[in-house]
């Protein structure tokens, strides 16, 4: 499991290096589809994860603003301070059963972790396929979305 979430790391880090090839305002314009814009739909997929991440360890959920980080470099620092601390937690998660079951404040229904885990990875793939749509739109070539031939980087490296 561990290298999916690299894997939506690397990819995710290769979507903001993309961001440079957009001025600011297309990068917060209105799309059709997904949660409505570029940059919002990276700092969603961070802020997602990391409200999960949290609530399987029982932690009490933090509510980011948008508008508090409404530029590539805030929504990459963001998703790197939250790495580095999913990184350690992932360690201890992934060492415990992963049928335990988790409630979190936001939804009423009983998850297993590994519910919960398989919840993360592929909500940030789905999101990645938008903006991979999006980019089509804008006659830009998307992100490669393989997960063949990528050198995943170790987890100690984030």
């Amino acid at each position: 499991m561990i290298n999916f979430f690299k894997y939506n790391w690397q990819v995710r880090d290769e979507w903001f290096d993309w961001c440079n090839l957009l001025t600011p305002k297309e990068l917060i314009k209105d799309r059709i589809g997904g949660v409505g814009n570029i940059l919002y739909t990276l700092f969603h997929i961070i802020d997602v994860e990391y409200s999960w991440i949290r609530g399987i360890q029982g932690k009490e959920d933090i509510i980011f603003q948008f508008a508090d980080y409404n530029t590539p470099e805030k929504v990459k620092s963001l998703s790197d301070t939250f790495r580095n601390e999913i990184v350690v937690s992932l360690k201890t998660i992934l060492e415990e059963s992963k049928d335990k079951l988790v409630n979190v404040s936001w939804d009423e229904n009983e998850y297993t972790k590994d519910e919960i885990l398989h919840h993360i990875i592929a909500h940030e793939i789905h999101h990645i396929g938008q903006l991979s749509v999006w980019a089509r739109e804008l006659d830009l070539s998307p992100v490669p979305a393989n997960f063949i031939g990528r050198k995943l980087k170790s987890v100690q490296s984030y």
